[in-house]
C-alpha cells in the first residue's frame, strides 16, 4: 500500500512539474542570434522568440551555418503559377493586377503576419522577426515544397547569405530596406533605382549551379554570385529579390520574386510571387524560364 502511494505521489509531481514548465514566463530572446550568444542554444531548429512589443512567436533557427545564428523570418511559396495574382501570392498582390494598387498587398513593407515556421515550405511565412529585429544581414534558403521542417537542410539544394552587414545601412532588415525603396509599380526605373547588390558566400551550391537554375536568356542578362533587391524591369514594375543573381538588363521578372501590384506588359501573365519564371512555359528551364526544381521550391529568407 504505502509503495503505491509512493508511486501516486510520484506521478502527481511529475505533472506538477510539467504544468511549472508549461505557466514558466515566455522568453525573452528576440532573435535566434541571441539565444545563440547569451542562451548557449547551439541545435538547429523550433524555438519560440519575443518581439520587443512582447508577441511571442514560434520560427526556426539554424544554430550551425557560418557561425549560427539565424532567424527565419519569412518565406515566399508559390503554390500555384497558373493563378496570377491570386489567393496566396501574399508578396505581391491577391486581388491581380491592378494599377490603382501598385504596391499590391504591400507585405514587404508593413507589420502584418501569416503562416507558420512549420509550414514554411508549403505556405507563405512571415513573422514579426521580420520588422522586430535588428540585423546585419541575409541567407536564402531554396527547399523544395512541402519538405517537413526536419528535412530543409539535407534538401536544400542551395543556399547563400550575405557578409557585409549590408542590413546596417538599410535599418536593420528588410521591413526597413523595402520602406526606403518600396516595391510599388511606377516607382522609379531600371537600371537607375535598383535597390543594393549585395555579394553572398554559399553554404550549399554555388555560383555556377545557382546560376544553372535560369533559362539560357536569364543567364545572358545576369551574373551569378549576388542577391539584388528591389529590382526595377523595362516596364517600370518592381520585384523583391532576385534569387543569386545581378541583372546586367531590365528583364528583371524573370529571376527575381515578390511582384508589386501591377505589371504593365502582359499583365497579369508577369503577376504573382514567383513573378515570371515561367514566362516560356512551366519548368521548362528554356528561354526565359527557370527550372521546374527552383519554380517548385520556397525561397526561405533569414537575419542575423
Amino acid at each position: 500500500m504505502a509503495s503505491r502511494t509512493l508511486l501516486l505521489l510520484t506521478f502527481v509531481s511529475v505533472i506538477n512539474i510539467c504544468l511549472c514548465q508549461r505557466g514558466r514566463d515566455p522568453p525573452t530572446a528576440r532573435s535566434c542570434k541571441e539565444l545563440k550568444q547569451k542562451h548557449k542554444f547551439n541545435k538547429d531548429g523550433l524555438y519560440f522568440l519575443r518581439s520587443a512589443r512582447g508577441v511571442v512567436y514560434q520560427t526556426y533557427c539554424d544554430m550551425t551555418t557560418a557561425g549560427g545564428g539565424w532567424t527565419l523570418v519569412a518565406s515566399v511559396h508559390e503554390n500555384n503559377m497558373y493563378g496570377k495574382c491570386t489567393t496566396g501570392d501574399r508578396w505581391s498582390s491577391q486581388q491581380g493586377g491592378n494599377s490603382n494598387s501598385p504596391d499590391g498587398d504591400g507585405s514587404w513593407s508593413n507589420t502584418v503576419t501569416f503562416g507558420t515556421a512549420e509550414a514554411a515550405t508549403s505556405d507563405d511565412f512571415k513573422n514579426p522577426g521580420y520588422y522586430d529585429i535588428t540585423a546585419e544581414d541575409v541567407a536564402v534558403w531554396h527547399v523544395p515544397n512541402n519538405e517537413r521542417v526536419d528535412r530543409w537542410k539535407q534538401t536544400s539544394f542551395l543556399r547563400y547569405h550575405t557578409v557585409t552587414k549590408f542590413l546596417s545601412s538599410y535599418g536593420g532588415n528588410l521591413y526597413s530596406l523595402f520602406k526606403q525603396l518600396p516595391v510599388k509599380y511606377n516607382a522609379g526605373s531600371c537600371p537607375a533605382n535598383h535597390g543594393p547588390t549585395v555579394p553572398v558566400a554559399y553554404d550549399v551550391g554555388d555560383a555556377t549551379s545557382n546560376h544553372n537554375q535560369f533559362g539560357p536568356n536569364v543567364r545572358a542578362n545576369s551574373v551569378p554570385g549576388f542577391i539584388t533587391f528591389r529590382a526595377i524591369n523595362n516596364e517600370r514594375a518592381a520585384m523583391a529579390i532576385c534569387l543569386g543573381v545581378k541583372p546586367t538588363s531590365c528583364h528583371t521578372e524573370h529571376s527575381c520574386i515578390g511582384g508589386c501590384g501591377y505589371f504593365p506588359e502582359a499583365s497579369p501573365r508577369q503577376c504573382g510571387d514567383f513573378t515570371s519564371l515561367d514566362w516560356d512555359g512551366y519548368g521548362t528551364h528554356a528561354g526565359w524560364s527557370a527550372s521546374k526544381q527552383i519554380t517548385e521550391a520556397a525561397v526561405l529568407i533569414f537575419y542575423r
